[in-house]
């Protein structure tokens, strides 16, 4: 497709695409086109102009693939058409940036060409409605903020104040737009977040199991889930059963048993067991709005501070009638007692508090954070905790075995074959290393094992011609499954290098070898632990399934307050529990499905986007994998999103009492105190959408 390149520097490129008219689809097309390139780490396209904005890993040869790529789109590809979700979110905010430009293009329209009389009829017409609702909660005993706003409508429009009244009503119209989109968006953004995060699958073909990328699934084909495993997709179980967690899609407390004949949904998790689904709803065709449902009725969207506020907001409105009442027996002045009418808090607050935290998670957004709602932003700047898994996030993202030690002559390669066969079913971050190490190698691992049976945090156990083989930690190996070192090689065993993470492996319940794992740490986390110090966090944590060596080194490395070695997933979760018992607010950081409880337990979970599926479902927020930085910036943006609603609250409350009191005392006429107030809502909504972070440290400009 024919583009024209605007603007280019090393690793950016903007390009315009020819014609530059664009749909909202065609968009989509694009950006998702791009996205799927490899080497391609962010894509914006804007349908209004026609223009995307391109960053990529700036070598000429990542270039020339990127021109090449633009070169062959084309908006009927159907591959492109695959790579688009169900739901984007750009029709959304399309359809609410329109509705925001009409309303306020209609009022403008309106004062400059409507006669006077014609408005003056519009206006009280549109009152009834407030006027409606405010009598609806009366008869309810309800004394809210609409019962003030209608009182101020009602006094504006009975003293012949119409531009006032008018004005009243289209500042309450804006906010409950502003409002409405906030929470959509916010929705829609956890609703994506929770439904496309399963990669691959594993295809049932035959007897033969193939792991296929989600998007290559067709109705009817079979498919394979165990333990601990997200449905990918909507279907009937063919065989097997399942204990499901379906407390996303139906907020059933406990799991559900699925067996022949069952139905299950795109989104729940597998906490035990396993089946065979034939698929009935391919990818992008699944449980979207149940998920949308589920999270309209939580509250997690809004932070507490905020909704603190909207309730104060209520409170005061049996003073403020209170106090026009008293003001007109005193004074026998109505524009003395309209001052306590005219000025509300509702207003700014309904304004500013949705779009501070709008801009908040958009803003985290561009630092590749995806926050599930403000309650979870609040936390995470009030936290003073902070604990850590080890493998997969204070370490490199991807280790790799380094050596392969046997025992009782068998041959390393056959060992690493039947490692890689087993781990390929869970991945996580150790995993990976095997199967790619055997890769690497060029070794076929076949399928060669019966059913694989996964125990969080321990191992896994199968049978492979006949015999039973496990692989997992020393404890699940030896104690667990009570597996014997072959005579005379106890000293081989001792002797094993503690610097490295060891994968114990036993076939027929005799040890076969010892997969030596080395996980560097992340080269910035010395530097993001001191950083998150710098930010008020008074306590950092690690806890790992690792042995006490590792484990005290990577400790000593970072000058962490306290670990924990050897740790069960259960042990994880009660130390939080801990934690709080002693008052501390925590956040916790993972990436495996062994997180996962501690993820759950924790005032804020935080997962690492390319970590195991299940701990990105249960997260609250996820950050990138490529490095720890995200942290120093979640932390700055979630202090300055409490710092901004704090401020914008005491400007609210303080700068709305001084107009209530000048009226009161007559020095402000009722349409000024109006003014001022629609004023001071609007200065407020627009400080509010401004950026919490300085524009230096934007992503690009450098990360510390």
């Amino acid at each position: 497709m024919r583009c024209r390149i605007l603007h280019e520097s090393p690793g950016r490129m903007r390009v315009r695409m020819l014609p530059s008219v664009m749909t909202v689809k065609e968009a989509d097309l694009l950006e998702y086109y791009l996205r799927n390139a490899g080497f391609v780490s962010d894509v914006r396209v804007c349908e209004r102009t026609g223009d995307a904005m391109i960053r990529y890993g700036g070598s000429e040869e990542n270039r020339r693939k990127l021109i090449r790529m633009l070169s062959r789109f084309s908006y009927a590809d159907p591959a492109a058409a695959e790579l688009v979700p169900e739901k984007t979110g750009r029709e959304m905010n399309r359809r609410y940036e329109e509705k925001l430009v009409s309303r306020i293009a209609w009022r403008v329209l309106r004062r400059v060409l409507v006669p006077v009389p014609v408005r003056t009829a519009f206006t009280v017409l549109k009152s009834f409605g407030y006027i409606r609702r405010a009598l609806g909660l009366l008869s309810e005993g309800k004394l809210e903020v609409p019962v003030l706003d209608a009182a101020a409508i009602t006094a504006s429009v009975l003293r012949g104040d119409y531009p006032t009244a008018s004005s009243v009503m289209f500042l309450l119209e804006t906010g409950e737009l502003l409002e409405e989109w906030t929470h959509r968006k916010s929705v829609d953004d956890l609703a994506r977040s929770m439904s496309l995060k399963v990669d691959q699958v594993w295809l049932k073909n035959g007897e033969e199991e193939v792991l296929v990328p989600v998007r290559e699934v067709r109705a009817g084909d079979r498919i394979l889930v165990r333990t601990s495993n997200i449905i990918p997709l909507d279907g009937k179980v063919l065989s097997g059963a399942a204990m499901v967690n379906q407390a996303a899609m139906t907020g059933e407390s406990v799991p559900v048993e699925k067996q022949q004949g069952g139905y299950v949904y795109a989104g729940t998790v597998v906490e035990n067991g396993e089946c065979v689904i034939e698929v009935t709803k391919t990818a992008g065709t699944g449980k979207y709005d149940q998920i949308v449902r589920m999270i309209e009725e939580s509250e997690k969207l809004k932070s507490e501070t905020e909704t603190a506020a909207f309730h104060l907001a209520d409170r005061l409105v049996p003073y403020s009638l209170a106090g026009c009442a008293i003001a007109y027996l005193l004074t026998r002045n109505v524009n003395r007692a309209l001052a306590f009418l005219m000025v509300d808090y509702s207003c700014a607050l309904k304004l500013s508090m949705p779009l501070s935290v709008l801009s908040a998670i958009r803003e985290a957004g561009q630092y590749q954070i995806t926050a599930k709602g403000g309650r979870f932003l609040e936390a995470a700047a009030r936290a003073d905790t902070i604990v850590f898994d080890k493998t997969g996030t204070l370490t490199h993202a991807q280790p790799r075995v380094v050596q392969i030690v046997t025992f009782g002559g068998a041959d390393e390669n056959e060992c690493l074959r039947t490692a890689a066969c087993l781990e390929e079913h869970y991945p996580h971050s150790i995993a990976n290393a095997v199967v790619k190490e055997a890769e690497k190698r060029g070794l076929i691992h076949e399928e060669r094992h019966s059913s694989v049976n996964y125990v969080v945090a321990h191992g896994i156990a199968s049978e492979i011609d006949g015999r039973k083989a496990v692989i997992g930690s020393r404890h699940f190996v030896f104690e667990d499954e009570h597996c014997t070192v072959p005579a005379g090689e106890e000293e081989k065993l001792k002797k094993l290098p503690d610097e490295y993470s060891h994968l114990f492996m036993a076939v027929g319940g005799v040890l076969t070898a010892v997969l030596c794992i080395f996980d560097p740490l992340r080269e910035e986390a010395s530097y993001v632990i001191d950083q998150l110090r710098r930010l008020g966090v008074g306590k950092i944590c690690m806890m790992t399934g690792d042995n006490e060596q590792t484990a005290a080194a990577v400790a000593c490395g970072l000058d962490i307050d306290e670990y924990h070695a050897g740790v069960l997933p259960g042990d994880k979760a009660e130390f939080i529990r801990k934690e709080h018992e002693a008052g501390r607010k925590v956040i916790m950081i993972g990436d495996g499905i062994n997180d996962t409880p501690a993820l759950s337990e924790a005032d804020v979970g935080i997962a690492i986007s390319d970590g195991a599926a299940i701990a990105r479902e249960i997260a609250d927020i996820t950050i990138a994998a490529d490095d720890l930085f995200p942290l120093i910036r979640l932390r700055e943006i979630s202090m300055a999103l409490m710092d901004r609603i704090d401020s914008n609250y005491r400007f609210i409350m303080g700068f709305n009492t001084i107009l209530i009191i000048l009226g009161a005392l007559g020095i402000l006429p009722p349409a000024s105190s109006a003014l001022l107030h629609n004023g001071s809502t609007i200065a407020a909504g627009l400080r509010s959408m401004t950026r919490l972070l300085p524009q230096e440290n934007a992503p690009g400009r450098g990360r510390r």
